[in-house]
């Protein structure tokens, strides 16, 4: 190996070495905070170690006082109806924009597409207006409708994704006699379940980090998602950090072990889609 390759190498590890620093480096700040007691936090510099380690914010965030678990589990069960709602409306309809011909199909699929530019500010009003209006606000619905029926970003993903199935393999489904329905749900799926999996990702950590839709539509406890009651304790309870930080570390666990369980289908999509 040349001198120069080395050093061409080198840099580029090094490169990888700092941003996966600058990555990781909140996180960690994160979770070393949650581990102290707030005199630690009061006397030590903010990156020194705990010195000893305590899981008593844990505990005080889960004891009563704050009552931390309620908005995991409204958090859990709104991600799940979306992400339920979000596959299988996505699936029919970028098969639909993919494979099916009709008329206006392209000029449809590209004005659906042209509302990934509309920032959600702009929307956020009179989607607030409409809920007001059937009496949703406030409830659970409100915060899964307006997410429930497929995305631009998840409807243009699998379309592009599903425009690279052989058609031959389509038309061999045709000629068994399967339908539509049976096309996409025994052919389509079963050989897009890489691409599937990264999509439900992608929608699980966007939904689980979803913020301001949620600020606006619920008012009190009952269905306080996990990012708005993590925004309220920092409000409410702004000298103690501690706190804070054991609450941002238990907001990201479920997607750091989510992102473990389905790293290897996220990696043989992105392998997949480079072959192709």
């Amino acid at each position: 190996m040349t001198v120069p390759r080395i050093l061409r190498n080198g840099a580029a590890y090094l490169l990888l070495v700092l941003g996966a620093v600058l990555t990781l480096a909140p996180f960690l700040l994160s979770l070393m905070t949650a581990l102290k007691t707030p005199l630690q936090f009061a006397s030590q510099q903010v990156l020194a170690p705990p010195a000893p380690p305590t899981v008593a914010n844990f505990g005080e965030l889960f004891g009563g006082r704050y009552d931390f678990v309620s908005p995991i589990v409204v958090t859990a069960q709104v991600v799940a109806v979306i992400l339920i709602g979000q596959l299988l409306f996505s699936v029919f309809a970028a098969y639909a924009f993919a494979r099916l011909r009709f008329p206006g199909r392209d000029a449809l699929f590209w004005v659906y597409l042209a509302t990934l530019m509309v920032p959600q500010a702009v929307t956020i009003i009179p989607l607030y207006a409409v809920f007001a209006d059937l009496g949703l606000r406030n409830t659970f619905w409100a915060l899964v409708l307006p997410q429930l029926f497929g995305s631009p970003y998840a409807i243009f993903l699998l379309r592009e994704y599903f425009r690279t199935i052989p058609a031959d393999l389509l038309d061999a489904a045709k000629l068994d006699g399967a339908g539509t329905l049976r096309t996409v749900a025994h052919v389509v799926v079963p050989i897009s379940r890489p691409i599937l999996a990264t999509l439900a990702i992608i929608t699980v950590v966007t939904h689980w980090n979803s913020f301001l839709w949620p600020l606006v539509i619920t008012t009190g406890r009952q269905w306080q998602v996990l990012t708005v009651a993590t925004a309220s304790l920092q409000s409410q309870y702004n000298g103690n950090w501690t706190i804070v930080m054991a609450a941002t570390t238990v907001a990201i666990l479920p997607l750091l072990v989510l992102f473990l369980v389905f790293q290897r289908h996220v990696i043989r999509s992105i392998t997949l889609t480079g072959f192709r």
